[in-house]
């Protein structure tokens, strides 16, 4: 069964970092592009950062560029986006999501071209 499950949200005032994780079980994380999505409330789902299969390949959406960065460890199977410079606006539910029919070194950050997708974790920016 394939499954992600993410971790590492939480409450942080502005500034502040955090580190989100992404676990799969049941394949190989290496072999999918791996997307990160977030979603406030009363807001469509954005792309934040993709991480494209096997050559590592990165992107990132204009406004987390310089402070997000998204790296994959394939051996724990995870991937992560580190969080730095936490902006109120930054607050929302955060979602990995796997896409197996990317190609080697293409990225997207468009949610219904993924397949598989975490439960979410919540991440707030406040003071």
């Amino acid at each position: 069964q394939l499954q992600l499950v993410e971790s590492g949200g939480g409450l942080v005032q502005p500034g502040g970092t955090l580190r989100l994780s992404c676990a799969a079980s049941g394949f190989t994380l290496d072999y999918y592009a791996i997307g990160w999505f977030r979603q406030a409330p009363g807001k469509e789902r954005e792309g934040v950062s993709c991480i494209s299969s096997r050559d590592g390949s990165t992107y990132y959406v204009d406004s987390v560029k310089g402070r997000f960065t998204i790296s994959r460890d394939n051996a724990k199977n995870t991937v992560y986006l580190q969080m730095n410079s936490l902006k109120p606006e930054d607050t929302a539910v955060y979602y990995c999501a796997a896409n197996w029919r990317l190609r080697v070194g293409e990225t997207s950050l468009l949610p219904y071209e993924y397949d598989y997708w975490g439960q979410g974790t919540q991440v707030t920016v406040s003071s």
